[in-house]
């Protein structure tokens, strides 16, 4: 079964939402972004998160020390990584499970060229690839979902998330044909900004039909 991360949680009416329709995962952004909670919001948002939901804090080239500070503060099962990150900051990150991302541009996508770097990113000591949309240099939240036929028929060793413009009316085919292990949205279960049961309850009811 596909797992659903809901990312991008800033309020405690989100808490609320996410305690009566429980995803796998919760997602708290630290890094530029107008989803972006300090590490106090965060910890009071947490305090109020069922057990079941697991932590995701998304960063993209924090300093690393901030990083670990803020996952061991906030209990995190997973650090998600958006930015150039390397082996030697990763390193330092033991022992947290670390999600890599790697970023799809939208309007050219060389299937050799994304497998290659999918395979390369698998090389790291990570838990999980992470694919998003990059559109015109902007990496992450940008609304838009990239070509998802590019992934067809990939193997790798690592779990493989998928984010990148989905919503409850394209995650159905988002998940066939790449069938990653976890699906990851933000913006498309939100209405002017701000999170939506109905979407939230859409997207995780047509994610757990399948």
């Amino acid at each position: 079964m596909t797992l659903v991360k809901i990312c991008g949680i800033r309020r405690s009416a989100d808490i609320e939402i996410l305690n009566e329709l429980l995803p796998d995962y919760a997602g708290f952004i630290f890094c530029d972004s107008k989803r972006k909670v300090t590490l106090s919001e965060a910890e009071d948002l947490v305090k109020k998160l069922d057990n079941n939901i697991k932590r995701v804090g998304v960063f993209k080239d924090n300093d690393v020390n901030e990083v670990v500070d803020t996952a061991r503060a906030l209990k995190l099962d997973a650090v998600q990584l958006h930015g150039a990150e390397g082996g030697k900051y990763l390193s330092s990150l033991t022992p947290f499970n670390i999600w890599k991302t790697v970023h799809v541009n939208v309007n050219y996508v060389s299937k050799n060229d994304i497998w290659q770097k999918i395979h390369s990113t698998c090389k790291l000591d990570i838990e999980a690839v992470l694919l998003d949309s990059s559109v015109r240099g902007k990496n992450g939240g940008t609304g838009v979902s990239f070509n998802w036929n590019v992934l067809e028929g990939i193997h790798i060793d690592k779990k493989l998330v998928l984010a990148g413009g989905l919503n409850s009316e394209n995650i159905v085919q988002a998940i066939k044909v790449v069938r990653p292990e976890v699906v990851d949205v933000s913006g498309g279960v939100e209405e002017n900004g701000m999170k939506s049961f109905k979407k939230i309850k859409d997207f995780i009811g047509k994610v757990r039909s399948i």
